[in-house]
């Protein structure tokens, strides 16, 4: 009660002083007179401001007198204006802000809030809306585009499953809007492939882990930024259709697929709605011979239906609310044909006959999103809350893996809340800053099921509560400094469960099964931190370097599906913390630019699946990994553009005080890309790309045989082409060509698996050519 009157006098209070003030009211614009949400205006004499709303409108109250009036925005260059007022009157000031060229590109996934890339002292890719069409027109598998565009990245793994596929050599975080993805407490792998590029607006890829985001973002993190609504018309779409094929033995490999998108505003509310249905065909290698079924991307059907509705509630309020739905099953009349580990001409293939169990791949994916914003409360914070659910169904191979041939489904379901602060500091004309405060509530409940019912992995259910801080400082407008806390308190029940029989790698035979878990609960705490430091006065040399700490269960799933011990509290289920150390730079020399970083990441634990006595387990030794990456491109012509990239990762752990090399499904070979981009006429654009895998061959094999993770990996290189041709203003045709050159090679996960059935190969040459209609 006494908070309620404090608070309503707090109101008559100021309502009372307004009317003794002058108003200052107006409309942010750019220079095509297009509003600009969320910019700011500022009164730098009496270090107040306001968050104009997503229409550009801000509305501020001041004492009688004269003053300079500041509107700024990340991307464009600050405005002022000067402004004289007398108690009561009331002044209509808009600001038109023209974009800065030389500013990086904006995000907002490092810390929650828009900020640009110079503002964050740690390595960050972005690949914008006109890569993604690029690289979707190529190739629409996530997996693949996200392995071509960002260093230190796992190479694709052409499945259903990223297996393998590692942000520097350890696990990453997918989300959609900030809506965590991955299932880290039994990892399918199956969290790259959850929603269509045709939904995405833009990627955002952090490299190491932060004190913003929690469980499962070891090596970083990936966010699926969605699609935004048109904000200067009523209605806009976009129309795709188009068809892919392969160019060797293209006997059913045809393949279609269509989409729409419509978006805009109606006064206070604005709507992007869109869908997209695709089915392929089967996959060939570059001898013509069908890909394996196995994990596999053969005849495809995928829909993915999203849709986004918003509401400015006033001028600095607004209610979001975010659908996604996203399928890929593969329905196939083909089964596979082992081939023969290590031998060249013996890859596995698919073969006609009749697939066992039911459509493998991810039957649903549900993602809702209600996010609420709020600007310009008490000293000027911002806030932000969103309330999230997932329900994701993801069904693996029907394998002989289990006894009785079961085949498993991860289910998981996510609940939560994230709220987040933002209050912005001012010490002087020279030293500002903000800190972003707020707090993580999750439930996520996690099980594997068998299609049959029987239970391999029981419903383990989490709950997660983690508060965070974080805090940045600028000092002259160069100097940045970040710092921040996030305590993580993790609770997870586990019921009594028995253990299923699985396939024992060494004897062949069924093993490990009957064995009655008695369930219970397992605590975690800890505190995680982060610092860094980025230095951007000298635009030929910005330098950073940051220090992370990340904090993981592991796969807690696998454990308990191996468990031998008969509770709960006798299965090591210790948690990971790792710490990871980074330097790096950005540099440009007129129309050259150059990035490059070097990172150490260090644990107690490790989070490696090996092999002991046939059964798959996790290795809990310290482990240390390394690594660089280079990055450059450079403007040739006006219309001429080249560049490439170079990223290194290698690691051990401590087995018995003596070092052992990580395996491949943690560190990937080195990794160079290079491509060249060509405006030959306006309307006409051609890029052709490579990308190269290098050698890694670190250990020996045992009996004349390598185990899972061990296998050598031998180099290769593939090249891809994308052209698109505007037939007018509203129409283009574009094309893409996949492995331009028709490598034969094998995959990168194949080689290191070291097994007779994953030892498959890589697509063929493969075209791609889609017609599109915006309006």
């Amino acid at each position: 009660m006494k908070t309620l009157v404090w608070l309503l006098t707090a109101v008559i209070v100021s309502l009372s002083a307004v009317g003794q003030q002058a108003v200052i009211t107006g409309t942010v614009y750019d220079k095509e007179h297009h509003s600009l949400a969320f910019s700011a205006v500022s009164i730098p004499a009496l270090k107040t401001g306001v968050t104009p709303s997503q229409s550009g409108v801000y509305t501020i109250s001041v004492p009688a007198g004269a003053y300079i009036i500041a509107s700024s925005l990340v991307g464009y260059k600050p405005a002022i204006q000067k402004v004289e007022l007398n108690a009561g009157d009331t002044a209509h000031l808009n600001f038109t802000l023209e974009q800065d060229t030389k500013l990086k590109e904006v995000i907002i996934s490092a810390s929650r809030r828009q900020e640009t890339l110079d503002e964050v002292p740690s390595s960050i890719n972005i690949i914008g809306a006109k890569d993604l069409a690029i690289q979707k027109t190529i190739n629409n598998n996530l997996s693949d585009i996200l392995a071509n565009s960002v260093p230190g990245l796992g190479f694709n793994t052409n499945r259903s499953s990223n297996l393998g596929q590692t942000m520097r050599g350890r696990g990453i975080l997918i989300m959609i809007d900030g809506v965590p993805q991955s299932t880290p407490l039994r990892n399918g792998a199956r969290d790259i492939r959850t929603i269509d590029p045709v939904a995405i607006e833009r990627v955002e890829v952090i490299k190491g882990a932060t004190a913003i985001y929690g469980n499962g973002a070891d090596g970083g993190l990936i966010n699926y930024i969605t699609k935004k609504p048109d904000a200067n018309k009523v209605i806009s779409g976009q129309t795709s259709i188009g068809s892919s094929t392969f160019l060797i033995k293209p006997q059913h490999t045809l393949g279609a697929q269509a989409s729409q998108l419509l978006s805009g505003t109606i006064k206070k509310l604005d709507y992007v709605v869109s869908g997209r249905y695709e089915q392929t065909g089967v996959a060939r290698d570059a001898k013509g011979e069908v890909l394996s079924p196995e994990y596999g991307l053969n005849d495809l059907q995928m829909w993915n239906v999203f849709a986004k509705v918003g509401y400015n509630i006033n001028i600095n309020n607004r209610l979001e609310l975010m659908y996604n739905y996203f399928s890929s099953k593969q329905r196939t009349d083909y089964i596979a044909r082992a081939g023969k580990y290590g031998v060249p001409d013996s890859a596995t293939i698919g073969i006609l006959g009749v697939r066992p169990g039911e459509p493998e791949g991810t039957p649903y994916n549900h993602n809702v999103n209600l996010h609420y914003s709020s600007q310009g409360l008490i000293g000027g914070t911002d806030l932000d809350v969103n309330m999230y659910l997932q329900d994701f169904y993801t069904l693996l191979s029907s394998s002989n893996f289990f006894e009785g041939n079961g085949q498993p489904g991860i289910l998981d379901k996510k609940k939560g809340l994230r709220i987040n602060l933002n209050s912005p500091f001012l010490i002087s004309d020279i030293w500002n800053g903000n800190v972003i405060y707020g707090i993580d509530v999750l439930s996520d409940k996690t099980s594997t099921v068998l299609t049959d019912g029987r239970v391999s992995v029981p419903e383990m259910n989490m709950r997660n509560l983690a508060p965070y801080m974080q805090l940045k400082s600028v000092f002259q407008k160069n100097l940045i400094f970040k710092a921040g806390l996030r305590f993580e308190n993790i609770n997870i029940d586990v019921p009594t469960y028995t253990t299923l029989n699985t396939l024992n790698y060494s004897t062949g035979g069924y093993s490990g099964g009957g064995v009655v878990v008695k369930g219970g609960a397992l605590n975690y705490n800890a505190f995680v931190f982060n610092a860094g430091l980025r230095f951007n006065k000298l635009s030929y040399f910005k330098p950073f370097v940051s220090f992370s700490q990340s904090f993981s269960i592991g796969d807690l799933g696998l454990v308990l599906r191996s468990a031998a011990e008969n509770t709960l509290a006798d299965i090591t289920t210790e948690a990971v913390t790792a710490n990871s150390y980074e330097a790096g730079f950005n540099s440009t020399f007129g129309k050259l630019n150059i990035e490059g970083a070097v990172y150490l990441s260090t644990s107690e634990l490790g989070a490696s699946y090996v092999y002991v006595n046939g059964k798959t387990q996790i290795a809990r030794s310290p482990e240390k990994i390394h690594g660089f990456e280079l990055a450059a491109d450079y403007a040739l012509l006006e219309h001429l553009v080249i560049g490439g990239s170079y990223s290194y990762t290698e690691g051990k752990r401590n087995v018995n005080d003596k070092k052992v090399y990580l395996g491949g499904d943690r560190i990937n070979p080195p990794k160079s890309t290079a491509y060249v981009s060509w405006n030959i006429l306006p309307d006409w654009l051609i890029r052709v790309q490579m990308l190269h895998a290098g050698n890694r061959k670190r250990f020996e094999p045992v009996n004349g045989k390598y185990s899972y993770g061990t296998g050598p990996i031998n180099s290769f290189t593939t090249f891809n082409l994308f052209t698109s041709y505007h037939l007018d203003k509203k129409s283009s045709i574009q094309i893409g060509i996949e492995n331009l050159l028709n490598k034969n090679y094998f995959t990168i996960p194949s080689q290191w698996m070291s097994d007779n059935l994953s030892y498959v190969k890589g697509n063929g040459i493969r075209l791609t050519v889609n017609y599109v209609y915006k309006f």
